[in-house]
């Protein structure tokens, strides 16, 4: 009896000790939760998890220990502890959406994409599922078409810790400070809110030989303490320091405030606190950017009166060196969110940076360039897309003055420690143009041909075509450009392109044809009414063609011939003929081109239609190259269609070259009297030349 109760007080005593055990570690972890010492959370709640047995309060345990992992922004394992708390059913629909998150900053967007789905099934009209949702579809066409920019890991002189927050401090941009707690730093505790060092500011600086220095704490014991200080901004001067410090004691929120230091010497002044009118102890104010004229400070915080967790705001003064007074500026619901904003960045050409959580973005922290109107003064917000963001935070952008060029923080894969230093430039837009010189009619390559690119910026470039026809030119951008192309028994070739607009570098592809005028040459699509001779108006664009051409062969004189198919008497198609081929003279004279350079001619059905490679290609099996459509030729073709398409090809309007030497009137110059009429010697007529192509009889 004895035994038994002795053995019953054991088994209470444990029990007892048991359950306190449980309740020692779980209050240890609330209350380091409570006062935001999220790594001294988690550290507590895993310990108590493993010895609790109540599924209800297990799943507590899940969620809060991911509400930790989230707090530090560390996505993979938050996404692991999520997934367990909506296993075990966790009922606040905040797990899924905080689950969702965590797969976008793991770049699982698909995944994400069902969960932000399932978030708004739950809490219907919620918008954070819908801008999930998007920023998962638009991050990943971002990553398909990154933006121009390089970017690339400061390998050099980050390190295996925390290193972020870059700023100028030297008006060449030659030095640089940043937020790191790398080994060396003033405070060499662990912190109980993110279980790594404290930070401070470090500096480094950039050799004649643009190579970086070994990276060493920013000098002067009035800046670097025990405490942890960080993400800081300078004067163009470099001699007004404005940086984060945060106190921290156990079991006290304090919060971040804002210090500003004065350069003395080689080293910086105590630092005093720039007090904000309604900020109080557990007030968190930090991240400091000031302005060129130095009359505005922009700053992240969580006062009374914003419109999420932390927004930008701003003060300012009335004067160059004066105190900062007044009551912080909220920069407006255009910047700020429900969400958190932060690091801002106020750059010389009036525009801010900052990131975002909230906004749509790639994953977490996103950095965005706000754009200020110039009559409302109201932002217009753009994201920076890939591959300055991607799915993990990118924050703490800093810019070259107006040049496309500075640095960034981020947490992204291939670092060498947690946040790095990248550096990002806009490389310079590269634009060229290639194609293949062509004989307009049987598409061979001509060699040797003279290529001359002409732009609006006053560029002209010249080269021959090479031995496979080819040719290549570098193109400025916002240019617009002509290439001509000429060589010797052809008629000038040309083509265009412009680069005006674009913001892609792009590779142009142009082929041009030169017509030989050797061999007559079709106009295409030149047409009338059944019967007559006036110009329909879908003729306008063929010839309109040919004054280019004449334009650009200043020198020739040609023949514009017509032709008709066999159908209807000789007399008939030989005056309709000569009349159609008047009309396109007299079109041209009225475009400018001078009359005596142009001679009309009708051959009515007299001159049938030669099959070359083209018109073969086009229709094959019952044509081919070389055949000619005489009447006898196509009253054999088997069926009606066939026998059309042959009119249609009989039917034509061409032209050919009768002179080369013309020189024109207008210039005040003696004309050629080797007029097309004269049949001088070795000088092609209509008479004793084969006849040029038109459509409609």
């Amino acid at each position: 009896m004895n035994l038994l109760r002795s053995a019953i007080l054991l088994f209470l005593l444990f029990s007892v000790s048991y359950t306190f055990g449980q309740s020692k570690d779980y209050q240890k972890g609330e209350e380091a939760y409570e006062f935001q010492e999220y790594w001294t959370a988690i550290e507590h709640f895993k310990v108590a998890y493993s010895k609790f047995t109540d599924p209800v309060k297990k799943a507590e345990l899940i969620f809060k220990i991911a509400l930790s992992y989230r707090s530090l922004h560390e996505s993979k394992e938050a996404e692991l502890w999520f997934k367990k708390a909506i296993k075990v059913k966790y009922p606040d629909p905040l797990a899924v959406l905080y689950f969702a998150d965590a797969l976008k900053m793991n770049g699982s967007f698909e995944e994400a994409i069902v969960e932000y789905n399932n978030f708004g099934k739950l809490v219907p009209g919620d918008k954070r599922a819908e801008i999930g949702v998007k920023s998962c579809e638009l991050a990943s066409k971002w990553v398909e078409k990154p933006t121009r920019y390089a970017v690339e890991n400061m390998a050099f002189f980050n390190s295996k810790d925390q290193d972020f927050s870059p700023v100028y401090a030297k008006k060449d941009y030659k030095i640089l400070y940043f937020t790191s707690n790398r080994s060396g730093s003033a405070g060499d505790q662990i912190h109980a809110v993110t279980g790594v060092g404290f930070m401070d500011l470090w500096e480094t600086a950039m050799d004649r030989k643009n190579k970086w220095s070994e990276p060493k704490p920013v000098e002067g014991v009035a800046i670097n303490t025990p405490d942890e200080e960080g993400a800081s901004s300078l004067n163009l001067k470099g001699n007004t320091l404005y940086f984060t410090r945060c106190r921290v004691d156990k079991k006290m929120i304090l919060g971040c405030k804002i210090f500003s230091s004065t350069r003395k010497g080689t080293a910086w002044a105590e630092a005093t606190e720039i007090v904000l009118t309604g900020s109080a102890d557990s007030t968190s104010v930090g991240h400091p950017s000031v302005s060129d004229d130095e009359m505005v400070l922009y700053f992240s915080a969580n006062l009374p009166g914003g419109y999420g967790a932390r927004d930008i705001w701003m003060i300012k003064r009335d004067k160059k060196n004066g105190p900062w007074n007044g009551d912080p500026i909220n920069v407006g619901p255009e910047v700020n969110s429900p969400g958190n904003e932060v690091f801002p960045f106020s750059r010389n050409n009036g525009k801010l940076y900052f990131s975002s959580d909230y906004h749509i973005g790639m994953g977490g922290l996103d950095i965005f360039e706000a754009t200020p109107d110039a009559k409302t003064s109201k932002y217009k917000l753009s994201n920076l897309k890939y591959p300055i963001n991607s799915n993990a935070d990118d924050f703490g952008i800093i810019y070259e003055g107006e040049t496309e060029r500075g640095f960034f923080s981020s947490s992204r894969k291939g670092g060498k420690g947690g946040d790095d230093i990248y550096q990002f430039y806009l490389p310079p837009l590269q634009f060229s143009i290639s194609g293949l010189i062509k004989d307009c009619k049987t598409d061979e390559l001509v060699i040797g041909a003279k290529v001359l690119l002409k732009g609006s910026d006053g560029t002209t470039v010249e080269l021959m075509s090479e031995a496979d026809g080819s040719y290549k030119f570098k193109l400025n951008p916002n240019t617009d450009y002509q290439i001509l192309t000429s060589k010797e028994k052809f008629l000038s070739g040309n083509g265009g392109e412009s680069t005006k607009g674009l913001e892609e570098n792009r590779e142009f592809k142009l082929d041009i044809c030169m017509d030989a005028i050797r061999e007559p040459i079709v106009l295409q699509n030149i047409e009338y009414d059944l019967g007559k001779w006036d110009l329909r108006p879908e003729s306008m664009v063929s010839l309109d063609e040919l004054v280019k051409t004449l334009n650009n062969n200043a020198n020739i004189v040609i023949e514009l011939g017509s032709h008709t198919d066999f159908r209807s008497d000789d007399k008939y198609n030989l005056d309709l003929s000569q009349k159609r081929a008047q009309s396109v003279v007299n079109y041209l004279i009225e475009k400018g081109i001078e009359s005596d350079r142009l001679v009309a001619k009708g051959y009515g059905e007299t001159t049938p239609k030669k099959v070359d490679k083209k018109l073969a290609e086009r229709y094959p099996g019952f044509i081919k190259e070389g055949d000619i459509l005489t009447e006898p030729f196509i009253k054999k073709l088997a069926t009606v269609e066939e026998q059309e398409v042959c009119h249609q090809a009989n039917r034509r309007t061409e032209f050919r070259v009768l002179l080369e030497n013309y020189v024109s009137k207008k210039q005040n110059v003696i004309a050629p009297t080797n007029l097309p009429n004269e049949n001088p010697e070795n000088t092609p007529t209509p008479e004793n030349t084969p006849a040029p192509e038109n459509n409609n009889q």
